[in-house]
């Protein structure tokens, strides 16, 4: 006899959790697979956490989630080759309970969320790879595992299964990735003391800062680098358009190695252990390259629904948010004795209509093809900022009317008047 499911997730990852966890607690029958030897352990990596989306969920996950600092400051760097301009939000408010933001270690997090998954009453498999989706015409009914006898069925699969989706591409749900969508980025760990770490950012406790960084550290490639403090460790990255990499002929590792070495970065690493490296994919495509996203007894959760908003730099709440929300529409059908339909599961895309996810998605549609189509963006406008800010900060004998008339020249000389009046049009377009 075959083992029915009111769900099967596929993936355990902030999306798969939220999806799993929310419908085992509504008390549905789930199985959620993993590849992995165990959730979190394909990711080294550190992340930022948005206390808000995990909240939704988990109310009291502070209690016992492995929780590295919580942020207090958010410093922005435009780079030159030698130098940055930047700013600086640092809140106190952000320093009284309940905490907004926190950096987080991913393997320690996401073992973390998927117990609570098991606690809530799901059944979670490791080490197991769901090779293809079963099919009753076109209706999805189940999975197919490389366990033996490893067909499996539900009334819905829930597809978390990461940016390269091999099960949608598979099943015809969406296209091949377009290296214009997608954003190679490569991310290491350097450990530090503790009291290191809290004396070159001017924190304390559990404190934390973060950098996100735009400019020539990407070689005039679509991409951005950051830094992030942990409790005794920072995460530092970067990555850019999988598209730039392909036609600049440059390695990611090759990029943030020169990044390290940035006069204003290095001495940020001084004297720290590097111990763990990784390179993955994110969906930076955006509104216009989301797939569909449910269909006859499927949904897409997370980074396999491109659901990450690459100009605020948010995935994780974007991810736990549409899992929380799929998994919230099969519950409400399921109340409703309705069964697991495309014209049914298309709630689930007009609930999320209703949410931040799909409404800032849709603010920056054309972001990505603005700075696709505008790479000086990240060259001549970082160099150009920066000199002005030497040029006027340096005390030389010449008066600032004639250094505000040299800076005017050097912006005119690099992209024209109506260069520049073309790029403040983009640019106020592609946030209106």
């Amino acid at each position: 006899m075959k083992e029915q499911f009111d769900a099967i997730v596929v993936g355990a990852g902030p999306s798969g959790n939220a999806a799993a966890f929310t419908l085992a607690k509504a008390g549905l029958k789930v199985l959620q697979i993993e590849r992995g030897e165990y959730p979190g352990s394909k990711n080294v990596q550190g992340a930022i956490l948005y206390s808000d989306a995990l909240e939704k969920i988990i109310p009291d996950f502070r209690d016992d989630a492995p929780l590295e600092r919580h942020l207090i400051e958010q410093r922005m760097w435009v780079l030159d080759d030698e130098s940055y301009i930047g700013t600086t939000y640092r809140s106190d408010d952000f320093n009284k309970p309940p905490y907004n933001r926190y950096t987080i270690i991913r393997a320690q997090f996401d073992k973390w969320f998927a117990k609570k998954v098991e606690e809530a009453g799901a059944l979670l498999i490791c080490e197991t790879t769901v090779t293809d989706l079963l099919m009753d015409g076109q209706r999805v009914i189940g999975v197919q595992t490389d366990r033996e006898g490893g067909a499996v069925y539900a009334d819905v699969v829930i597809l978390a299964d990461g940016v390269n989706s091999l099960l949608a591409k598979k099943a015809e749900f969406h296209p091949e990735l377009q290296p214009k969508d997608v954003a190679l980025a490569v991310k290491e760990i350097h450990f530090l003391p503790q009291e290191t770490i809290e004396s070159r950012f001017n924190i304390s406790g559990d404190e934390g800062v973060v950098i996100e960084m735009v400019g020539k550290i990407t070689q005039g490639m679509v991409g951005t680098g950051f830094l992030y403090t942990n409790k005794e460790s920072l995460t530092i990255g970067v990555g850019c358009m999988l598209s730039d990499f392909k036609q600049q002929k440059t390695s990611p590792y090759a990029l943030l190695e020169q990044m390290k070495e940035h006069p204003s970065i290095k001495p940020l690493l001084a004297n720290s252990e590097m111990k763990e490296y990784t390179a993955h994919l994110i969906p930076e495509g955006g509104y216009k390259a989301m797939p569909e996203i449910c269909g006859e007894g499927w949904m897409i959760v997370g980074d396999s629904g491109m659901f990450v908003n690459a100009v605020h730099r948010e995935g994780s709440n974007l991810a736990m948010t549409t899992g929380r929300i799929a998994a919230e529409t099969i519950i409400e059908l399921k109340a409703q004795h309705k069964p697991m339909t495309a014209a049914n599961l298309a709630l689930y895309r007009e609930s999320l209509d209703e949410t931040f996810v799909m409404k800032d998605l849709k603010k920056y549609k054309n972001m990505p093809d603005i700075l696709h189509k505008n790479p000086h963006f990240f060259s001549a406008y970082p160099e150009l900022l920066n000199r002005a800010a030497h040029t006027m900060l340096k005390v030389d004998g010449v008066d600032k009317k004639s250094k505000e008339r040299e800076i005017r020249q050097s912006f005119v000389g690099k992209r024209s008047l109506f260069g520049l009046l073309s790029d403040a049009f983009k640019m106020w377009r592609a946030f209106e």
